[in-house]
């Protein structure tokens, strides 16, 4: 047996570790990635010492950007979260646009939303609001509810900073104002055609009327004042400052001299790190200090809203261990001359390799991680342009996105919100879930033979 061949059943064998740890034995997923990395490290032949040695350098290198730009932006959304931005968002689309409309509204009202709030908050605190309007149009709860979450899933999984983007895009070494864009490019038609169209379909094939236990459990707790909630205007211009930021940075550097002052300024407050530094400051005084929030406060917010950012920021590092070893293998050359005989683009393999991991274990985050992992490989090999890499990113979150089912959570909250059977979570989450993914794989495998 060559080399070649034993590196090639050793990493199938490590894939298949992790995917038994995280699926059977319900191991956390930093720690079977850790354990994955190092079965394949020493199968490969590194030698113990070199291999500690590796993980803490691949773990350190792996989190520089990565573990402050998620930090901040977990930071950022919660701050945003306690004001009532999401309900603000939400309620003042649904007031805007016509009933006849009023899917594409909630549509990106979720789109909006998902920059600053995890999809399952998203889900929490938006769904609920959905019961009036469908008691008073008679309509099934699908006709609004699967438009708000698909704009919430579009978001949550293609456009930094949200973390799961951010993670693959560290990982993948990807331009960050390059997947913002591809991201917002990609998922607009998914949005559009996941929410307001499907849903609209849908709607008519499954009637779901408002569960009466929970829209009863919402009646009965206690609202926010209309009058305390931040202004519309203020909450989306929070939710587009770091990205307008980071793009302002990314086009000074593509259509400026490189010592021009203007270029420089924009570089500085566009990179990631800074544009969620200021970010995170102007919510934290704007959307706290300002409302009336204390020191304690402040502080008790910024603490809470660390502890899921934490569990992103391991996974990643870990995920970062697990192909600086798949680099070191030499694995990126052999998979590289398989995709070259079998017409592959690296855009398409990305989108397999998450889908694979996504059916298989659940979760968006880590099938994202481990599909950055085992594709920034062969972005390296092949020298793919910064284009093709941010694009491969958006299909490695599209194939994170799609095809949800009964072992995903999000699968879970949908059936309990909306008061579904699985049978019809099945017809009308996971089929809009799907939708999402392939549509934003087929708009990003199509503009990479264009960049």
């Amino acid at each position: 047996m060559t080399s070649t061949t034993w590196t090639l059943i050793a990493a199938v064998l490590a894939i298949a570790l992790l995917l038994g740890l995280v699926i059977w034995v319900r191991l956390q997923a930093f720690i079977a990635l850790l354990i994955a990395s190092i079965g394949f490290g020493l199968a490969t032949g590194t030698s113990p010492g070199d291999l500690v040695e590796l993980i803490v350098e691949e773990m350190g290198g792996g989190l520089g950007q990565v573990a402050l730009v998620v930090g901040l932006g977990a930071v950022f959304g919660h701050v945003l979260q306690r004001a009532g931005a999401a309900e603000r968002l939400a309620s003042t689309l649904i007031d805007r646009f016509s009933e006849k409309h009023v899917a594409w509204g909630l549509g990106f009202a979720g789109f909006l939303v998902s920059i600053a709030v995890f999809i399952d908050v998203a889900i929490v605190i938006l769904v609920p609001m959905l019961y009036t309007i469908a008691k008073r149009t008679g309509k099934s709860l699908l006709f609004y509810g699967i438009p708000l979450c698909a704009g919430v899933s579009v978001t949550h999984t293609f456009i930094p900073p949200t973390p799961g983007p951010i993670a693959t895009a560290g990982v993948m070494n990807a331009d960050l104002g390059l997947v913002i864009l591809f991201g917002v490019i990609c998922g607009l038609p998914a949005m559009a055609i996941a929410g307001p169209v499907f849903g609209r379909w849908i709607s008519k094939r499954i009637f779901v009327p408002v569960p009466a236990e929970l829209d009863a459990a919402r009646g009965d707790a206690e609202e926010r004042d209309p009058d305390t909630l931040p202004r519309f205007g203020a909450v989306v211009g929070a939710l587009l400052l770091p990205l307008v930021l980071i793009l302002a940075g990314t086009t000074s550097e593509a259509v400026l001299a490189e010592n021009n002052a203007v270029r420089t300024t924009l570089a500085f407050i566009g990179h990631p790190v800074i544009a969620l530094l200021l970010t995170c400051l102007y919510t934290l005084y704007f959307f706290g200090i300002r409302r009336g929030a204390s020191r304690d406060d402040l502080q008790q917010m910024t603490t809470s809203a660390l502890g899921p950012a934490g569990v992103i920021i391991l996974i990643t590092g870990a995920g970062s261990v697990f192909g600086g070893l798949l680099v070191d293998s030499g694995i990126g050359d052999v998979l590289a001359d398989w995709m070259s005989d079998m017409n592959m683009p690296l855009v398409l393999f990305g989108f397999v390799t998450a889908s694979i991991i996504r059916i298989s274990q659940g979760s968006g985050t880590v099938a994202m991680i481990t599909g950055a992992t085992l594709t920034a490989p062969l972005a390296t090999t092949m020298g793919a342009s910064d284009a093709v890499v941010a694009l491969t990113c958006i299909a490695i979150a599209s194939g994170a996105a799609a095809f949800s089912h009964v072992n995903d959570s999000g699968f879970w909250m949908a059936n309990r919100y909306f008061g579904m059977s699985v049978a019809d979570t099945l017809k009308s989450w996971t089929v809009m879930k799907t939708i999402v993914g392939v549509t934003g794989c087929v708009v990003a495998t199509t503009l990479s033979f264009f960049v």
